[in-house]
């Protein structure tokens, strides 16, 4: 979705509004087999090039408001870091882009709480901490979060200055996803729609992930976070609305 319909869409059902800034992306191909358990009825897996990924996201939430007008007291800045993928599901004649959370991690309990109660999403409320520093050109940034007592790690450094993807390229398929789907505990599965302009991304020196994530995504997705990602890279982030959700069968 382009800014001009961000711009349109703020008068429809907003459940939150907020930034999203700062957003590290480790992006890892893996077998489609590996996702199947997680894919929500009426949707199918998304692929770039015939390969499926999934991608570690740690991230900064800023102006956070419910409704899109009342700020939360106390939980208007903090971390996220969420594991997720990318699938498509047929509305009529159109094919919309989306995402599924394997998991979400944020600092704060009444957040886990609501988005666990309202979407149906795999919230965890963990200690988190983040170091973000800009030098010249350069931007370092970490992302940690605290797993039976040890810290997992998700970090990157830029380089030069950041640019709207290219045309086709996978850096684009993986930053302008504009629906999210749950599968709901009733059956069925939840859609809502995200509004954003696109984002420019950084190239990126180093990246990757340090600890063990086997306690929050299961040991054979730890696997594959414990290798070097397949691409990675940092966006500067924008303004969001998230959309109230909406059944799908």
């Amino acid at each position: 979705m382009r800014s001009d319909s961000y711009k349109l869409s703020r008068s429809k059902g907003v459940f939150l509004s907020a930034e999203w800034r700062h957003l590290v992306m480790l992006n890892y191909e893996v077998e489609a087999s590996l996702l199947s358990p997680y894919i929500p009825l009426g949707t199918s897996l998304d692929s770039f090039q015939g390969r499926t990924y999934v991608s570690l996201v740690g991230f900064r939430f800023f102006r956070t408001k419910l409704l899109g007008c009342f700020p939360i007291p106390f939980h208007n800045e903090f971390d996220e870091a969420n594991l997720r993928f990318y699938v498509r599901h047929r509305e009529g004649g159109e094919s919309r882009r989306g995402v599924v959370f394997i998991s979400e991690v944020v600092p704060r309990r009444a957040i886990a709480i609501t988005a666990r109660l309202l979407y149906g999403e795999n919230y965890t409320y963990l200690p988190m901490r983040h170091n973000v520093e800009a030098e010249e050109m350069a931007k370092t940034l970490a992302y940690e979060w605290k797993v039976q007592g040890k810290w997992c790690r998700l970090s990157a450094q830029t380089a030069g200055r950041p640019t709207h993807p290219n045309e086709g390229s996978l850096e684009q398929f993986i930053t302008e996803h504009y629906w999210g789907y749950s599968k709901q505990r009733t059956g069925g599965s939840l859609e809502y729609h995200v509004s954003h302009a696109p984002w420019k991304v950084w190239a990126v020196t180093t990246a990757g992930f340090e600890g063990d994530a086997s306690a929050l995504y299961g040991k054979r997705l730890a696997a594959v976070l414990e290798r070097r990602p397949d691409c990675a890279f940092v966006a500067d982030g924008s303004p969001v609305i998230v959309f109230k959700g909406t059944r799908i069968q």
